[in-house]
């Protein structure tokens, strides 16, 4: 057997001092701060896919408009909770350009990262309709979002979406909806950590069922645009970003500036609610809230109450993104391409050295290199894999803690990883094998 590029006494003392009972049930963070201890200890860089963090620089769009509304004053003054007006018109626009989707600027509304929008949007909506207590999520999926219902005491569901798709999808999420106790779906398109898309067919069916059994669609967009098998980066020209507002009108769009824009230091991203749910009356809101229209209910009380505004510099850096977007003077999706090209590369290092890809497929069509792509190697849970990729300088995080039924895998972020650190990639991995 030969040498690990770390030795395993480093890496075992390390873990055993981190806190962490279970690093197959291990946050991203408690994984990330675990790495940078194992490095600090070893002097080692790792290969590091643990945490989606943009590999590229901040749109300097938006950095130079922030810096000047800085100048101008704006950090001495509260921000509107609802949001700047530039902010929301050129939301409504980007909406329109980029899913053609036709959503007032009344219900654009800035959020401190899209996290937040959904975390307001779950504590609001579960309390729109009595006995209506409960999220179904459409796993795998970004695991914080648990984390929150956890936090807030609320009630959530969930499946794997492996085994459920094309028209199996209908039958599943049906099963859950006749049960009366769901308030919401939710899922991620592109997918983290699967990076599947789903078709056309299967927003269809999402959509109408909402609409049948009157359930809110969060739909988070956080990798917007970045299914690279098709480009929609040209405002109002087809194609568009998929999206189940086609085929209902309970939907709420949950879109981030951290990856599209690499803006995610900066902490702002976007809550659209369709003109229908904006002004939708539930008169289950009126303890809670003081009135029972949602739009209002979401800006001035959760909103309010989470954060009293999103960060006032940072509008107008997102204000000035899309603007040079909707007016296509910015192809956001020219910069970001990098990481479906790192994407195939990684995936077929992994392959040529014994493992295999745990999401393997996207219904008919072969599966898009993105942002994320996920991994086992036969014979180990993820859990193991976990571990012995520590000895080896490689970090990553497991399915199990995705929502993920396939507790065999492991999540791979490509973006931290430069590429000339691939080779050094390829070398661990041929000492992996020849280990194993």
């Amino acid at each position: 057997m030969k040498n690990t590029p770390i030795a395993k006494q480093i890496v075992d003392n390390v873990v055993a001092n981190s806190g962490i009972k279970n690093l197959g049930t291990a946050s991203i963070r408690e994984i990330k701060k675990l790495i940078n201890l194992i490095e600090e200890e070893s002097k080692i860089d790792f290969i590091r896919m643990e945490m989606g963090i943009p590999g590229i620089p901040a749109s300097e769009i938006g950095v130079n408009a922030q810096i000047e509304a800085l100048k101008n004053g704006c950090a001495a003054i509260y921000p509107d909770i609802d949001g700047t007006p530039e902010l929301k018109s050129e939301m409504s626009k980007f909406i329109k350009n980029f899913l053609d989707l036709d959503v007032s600027p009344a219900g654009c509304i800035p959020t401190v990262g899209s996290m937040m929008g959904g975390m307001a949007g779950f504590m609001t909506f579960s309390r729109a309709r009595n006995g209506r207590d409960t999220t179904l999520f459409i796993d795998p999926g970004f695991p914080v979002q648990k984390q929150q219902h956890r936090v807030l005491g609320l009630k959530y569901e969930t499946f794997d979406v492996y085994n459920y798709r094309g028209d199996k999808l209908k039958e599943k999420l049906e099963s859950y909806l006749q049960q009366g106790n769901i308030h919401s779906i939710i899922y991620s398109n592109p997918n983290n950590p699967s990076w599947i898309c789903f078709t056309e067919d299967e927003l269809r069916i999402i959509g109408e069922l909402a609409t049948q059994y009157e359930v809110c669609v969060f739909e988070d967009l956080a990798y917007f645009g970045m299914d690279f098998r098709n480009d929609i980066s040209q405002p109002g020209k087809a194609p568009f970003q998929p999206t189940v507002g086609k085929y209902t009108e309970n939907y709420a769009l949950l879109i981030s500036s951290s990856k599209a824009f690499s803006y995610a230091g900066e902490r702002i991203g976007m809550l659209v609610l369709s003109d229908h749910l904006f002004t939708k009356e539930y008169p289950d809101l009126i303890p809670y809230f003081g009135t029972p229209i949602f739009g209002r209910a979401i800006i001035y009380g959760t909103v309010y109450a989470i954060s009293s505004g999103t960060s006032h510099s940072a509008q107008y850096a997102l204000a000035a993104i899309l603007k040079a977007c909707n007016e296509g003077k910015y192809n956001f999706l020219n910069d970001v391409k990098v990481y479906g090209e790192k994407a195939r590369i990684m995936k077929k290092m992994f392959t040529d050295n014994g493992f295999v890809i745990v999401y393997d497929k996207d219904v008919d069509k072969p599966l898009a290199d993105g942002f994320y792509f996920t991994i086992a190697y036969p014979g180990l849970s993820g859990e193991e894999l976990l571990q012995e990729f520590l000895y080896y300088g490689i970090s990553a995080i497991t399915l199990a803690i995705t929502g993920s039924e396939r507790t065999e895998g492991l999540r791979a972020c490509v973006s931290l990883t430069p590429f000339e650190q691939l080779p050094i990639l390829e070398q661990r991995l041929q000492i992996f094998k020849e280990n194993h």
